[in-house]
C-alpha cells in the first residue's frame, strides 16, 4: 500500500500535466465532448478514434444537434470505427437528455448511468473529467497499472474491488478528471502489457511488481480462445442496373447498418441453396442465382467470416422499397452505412469493374 494518497496523486498528476498526448478531447470542459469521446474510445485506439473524432464534432457541434439528426446520418459518420451499437446507444442517450434534462449532461451519477449506453467507466470518467466528481475510472490500463501497483495476479472481482478500493483512496479529490487520465496515460504509454518502461515511470517506487523485477507477470493474461469462423453468403440483386440493399434491425449486432440478405451456412449445406432459403424467409422472393463473385474474409472481435456474394436476380419483381429496403445504384453506395465487410466486397467488385 502507498504511503499516503496525497504523495502518489501528485506524482501522477505532475507527469500528467508534462507528459500528457495533445488530444483534442482534452483542449475541452464541454460534457458533451468528453462524453463522445469516451464513447468513440470503448474498445478502440486513440489513433483509430481521432479522425471520426473531429469529423464528427465538426458536423454535430453540440447535443441538439445531434438530436435533431437521424440515425442514419450518424451511423454514415461513425462508417468504419465498428460497435455500432456504441452510436445507436448514443444517439438514444442524447435525444433523452434533450427532452427529459434540458439538454444538460446530468451531473449525478444515478441520473447519468440510467440512460442508454452508460456504464460504469463512461460515467466515471465523463463525470470526474468534465464535472471534477471524485470517482475513479477503471479501463484496461488502469487496472494493469493498479495490480502491478498492489501486486494482484488475476483481475477476479474481488481483486476488481481491491483495485477500486485502492483508486478511491488515492484519487485526487480537487483535480479527480487529471489523476484519472494520468493513471490511463501510464499505462498507455509507460505501464504497457510487454515491456514496460518502469525507469520512465513517476509511481514506481510504490509499484509492488517492479520491486520484486516482474512487471510483465501482474496481471496474469487470460489464454486467448480461438475465434469462430463462419461461412455468410449473401446476394446482390439486380433489377436493371439498380442492386437491392436492406437496413439491418437497430437491436442487433451492426444495427441501423445496410447490408445484402443471407446468412450462414452450416458445414455440409449448398450455399446456393440457403442462400435461396435465407433470401425467401427475409424477402419473401425467389432467386435465380447467375453469378459466383467471390468471396472476402473478414475478422470482427469474436468471430471471422468468409463472405461469399452471388449476383442475382428475382423471379418476380416483388421487392418493393420502403424506408428499410432499398434499389440503388452502384454510384449511390456512398449515401448509406455498409458494414466493413461490405466495403470489402466492394473492392472485389471494382477490380472486376462490377461485371454482372
Amino acid at each position: 500500500m502507498v504511503n499516503t494518497n496525497k504523495n502518489f496523486s501528485n506524482k501522477v498528476i505532475s507527469w500528467y500535466a508534462k507528459n500528457k498526448r495533445s488530444l483534442p478531447f482534452r483542449r475541452t470542459k464541454d460534457p458533451y465532448k468528453i462524453w463522445l469521446s469516451e464513447v468513440m474510445l470503448q474498445q478502440t485506439k486513440v489513433k483509430t478514434v481521432l479522425p471520426y473524432y473531429d469529423n464528427w464534432i465538426n458536423k454535430f457541434p453540440t447535443l441538439e444537434s445531434v438530436s435533431i439528426s437521424n440515425l442514419d446520418s450518424l451511423l454514415k459518420f461513425w462508417e468504419g470505427l465498428g460497435y455500432y451499437k456504441r452510436c445507436n446507444n448514443f444517439y438514444k442517450a442524447v435525444k433523452l437528455v434533450v427532452s427529459d434534462f434540458n439538454s444538460e449532461i446530468p451531473e449525478n451519477r444515478s441520473q447519468f448511468l440510467s440512460l442508454p449506453g452508460v456504464g460504469e467507466y463512461t460515467a466515471s470518467a465523463v463525470l470526474s473529467i468534465a464535472f471534477n466528481k471524485p470517482y475513479p475510472v477503471l479501463d484496461g490500463n488502469v487496472k494493469r497499472v493498479v495490480s502491478r501497483i498492489i501486486g494482484i495476479r488475476t483481475l477476479s472481482k474481488y481483486n476488481l474491488n481491491r483495485i477500486n478500493k485502492f483508486l478511491s483512496f488515492v484519487i485526487c479529490k480537487k483535480r479527480p478528471g487529471d489523476f484519472n487520465q494520468g493513471l490511463m496515460e501510464i499505462g498507455a504509454l509507460i505501464c504497457k502489457p510487454l515491456n514496460p518502461l518502469c525507469g520512465k515511470c513517476p509511481i514506481n517506487n510504490f509499484c509492488y511488481a517492479t520491486k520484486r523485477d516482474k512487471p510483465e507477470k501482474y496481471p496474469t493474461k487470460n489464454k486467448l480462445k480461438a475465434k469462430p469462423h463462419y461461412n455468410v453468403v449473401v446476394a446482390i440483386i439486380w433489377r436493371k442496373n439498380k442492386f437491392y440493399i436492406q437496413k439491418r434491425n437497430a437491436e442487433k449486432m451492426l444495427g441501423g447498418l445496410w447490408e445484402f440478405p443471407g446468412g450462414v451456412v452450416d458445414q455440409g449445406k449448398d450455399p446456393e441453396v440457403v442462400l435461396k432459403q435465407k433470401v425467401y424467409e427475409e424477402c419473401g422472393v425467389y432467386l435465380t442465382i447467375f453469378k459466383n463473385i467471390g468471396f472476402i474474409d473478414h475478422s470482427f472481435s469474436h468471430f471471422k467470416i468468409r463472405l461469399n456474394g452471388y449476383f442475382c436476380i428475382e423471379n418476380h419483381c416483388s421487392l418493393k422499397e420502403n424506408e428499410n429496403r432499398k434499389w440503388i445504384l452502384k454510384r449511390n453506395i456512398k449515401k448509406y452505412s455498409f458494414p466493413r465487410a461490405n466495403h470489402k466486397l466492394f473492392k472485389r467488385l471494382e477490380v472486376n469493374n462490377w461485371y454482372v
